[in-house]
């Protein structure tokens, strides 16, 4: 999600007395290898908490006091983790931002809780493509393939929870990090298994294949900003309310233009009558808003409609401004219209205008990161492919959330065409000026008009 700055706000944190000095420290430091900024930022939820600079080796630390146990996170820019805290924490973490996550590891007193989290939000990525492999199965058979991995993980939790003393609190979180995951997967089966199948129609399921739903809080506050419960919530608005309008509103099959929108407005019907608890009222208004908006990707009467309704129900304002961004931004873009003023650096550290880097042909601009090692190798083998296959166009790639000497490293390491491989420093106005919402979206251009700003490197080729 992209983060708003509601500013300080430690008084809406504070747990315990006003005399700091009867508050447990909390501690949480370490050392970061290869940093790409000079900071590490913490927060809860939206809220900034506090930030501390990297010194010579690399370190850095926090001392709180008074603060509210639960979930909260830390960035070092591009990149950001959860972090579980409460009162007599003191963790140290040591990560590789060349492997971010997969190096991340907790140490000291509330380490495990974190240890799990992180561990379970990788078991969920390598997980995917397996899966993915499962969504043709009839639906018993889906289930119980989501249910044995769901099982195993619950039971790694319980020997945690036996080995340690962890609060009702953590176990709660914990118990989400895995059960919304496999609820997730319920929730999205219907469509990915017709698109599998190929069949015309959704597949019949047994009365018992959404029962978990009995036992879902739709309205947690607490886990609002926790990925696993936040992508269940947006599944289950997306398959009730899809399901509703095939039922109660004439179909939704076969009528693509004016279905988006309908269906939309019914996902954010749907929300502002299941949904009272304000702030993840707002997130949900804004992710709809978001994912039709990227979809729809026009300049449209539809767009404009939906966007007067999504600004109706939701009381955010930054919300509402960054929609509306987003819509110019999208506007901005429409074929024929001209670059928008993107500053990237080349190899020999100067800096190049991707307005020069299109003139006189015809260029694609490609995303990367350096993040993400399993992206960067698909993404690469398939441009080789595009290359042979359409020598008309220019492949650029621009990397994006790499620091400049882990890039360079990068090029190396990949034996990448340095003449064409650009650094975008600013993330934020490469997302914002590209909408780069997808790493596998490409931008097509000529002569430094647009082509087509919502192109993909699978699919527009």
């Amino acid at each position: 999600m992209i983060r708003i700055l509601l500013g300080l706000s430690l008084f809406s944190i504070l747990a315990c007395t006003d005399r700091s000095g009867e508050c447990p420290t909390v501690f949480f430091g370490g050392e970061i290898v290869n940093p790409t900024s000079d900071y590490v930022v913490l927060y809860r939820n939206d809220t900034y908490i506090d930030s501390a600079k990297l010194d010579t080796g690399n370190r850095f630390s926090f001392k709180l006091q008074g603060i509210e146990e639960g979930l909260y996170h830390f960035d070092h820019s591009p990149e950001l983790q959860y972090l579980y805290l409460q009162e007599g924490d003191s963790i140290l973490i040591r990560l590789n931002t060349m492997e971010f996550d997969e190096s991340l590891v907790f140490s000291g007193e509330g380490s495990e809780i974190n240890n799990f989290l992180i561990e379970m939000f990788l078991a969920h990525e390598q997980e995917e493509h397996e899966i993915y492999g499962f969504y043709h199965l009839p639906p018993m058979d889906f289930q119980k393939k989501i249910d044995s991995l769901q099982e195993k993980k619950l039971a790694h939790l319980n020997e945690l929870i036996t080995e340690n003393q962890l609060s009702e609190k953590a176990i709660g979180l914990a118990t989400a990090s895995v059960n919304y995951q496999s609820f997730t997967h319920r929730e999205s089966y219907p469509f990915y298994h017709k698109k599998k199948t190929g069949k015309e129609t959704f597949p019949e399921l047994p009365e018992e294949f959404y029962s978990y739903r009995k036992s879902v809080d739709l309205n947690n506050r607490e886990l609002a900003y926790f990925r696993p419960y936040f992508d269940y919530v947006k599944y289950h608005f997306g398959n009730i309310s899809y399901m509703a309008c095939m039922k109660g509103c004439g179909g939704m099959e076969g009528k693509e233009s004016m279905g988006r929108l309908h269906y939309n407005k019914h996902k954010l019907t749907m929300v502002d009558s299941l949904v009272s608890e304000d702030e993840l009222r707002n997130l949900l208004f804004r992710n709809i808003a978001m994912d039709y908006l990227l979809r729809e990707h026009s300049a449209s009467k539809e767009c404009q409609i939906f966007i007067e309704k999504f600004r109706k129900l939701s009381s955010s304002d930054d919300h509402k401004q960054e929609i509306d961004d987003l819509y110019e931004g999208i506007q901005n873009l429409q074929p024929n219209s001209e670059l928008p003023e993107l500053i990237v650096t080349n190899v020999e550290n100067q800096e190049v205008s991707i307005k020069d880097i299109s003139k006189k042909q015809k260029t694609v601009f490609y995303f990367w990161t350096g993040a993400q090692k399993r992206h960067l190798k698909n993404v690469t083998q398939h441009v080789a492919k595009l290359q042979k296959k359409h020598p008309e166009y220019r492949f650029v790639g621009i990397n994006v959330k790499t620091s400049y000497t882990q890039w360079q490293n990068l090029l190396e390491e990949y034996g990448l065409d340095k003449a064409d491989q650009f650094h975008g420093d600013d993330f934020e106005e490469i997302q914002t000026s590209m909408i780069l919402d997808d790493l596998y979206k490409c931008v097509i251009a000529k002569d430094t008009l647009v082509v087509d700003a919502f192109a993909s490197l699978y699919y527009s080729f």
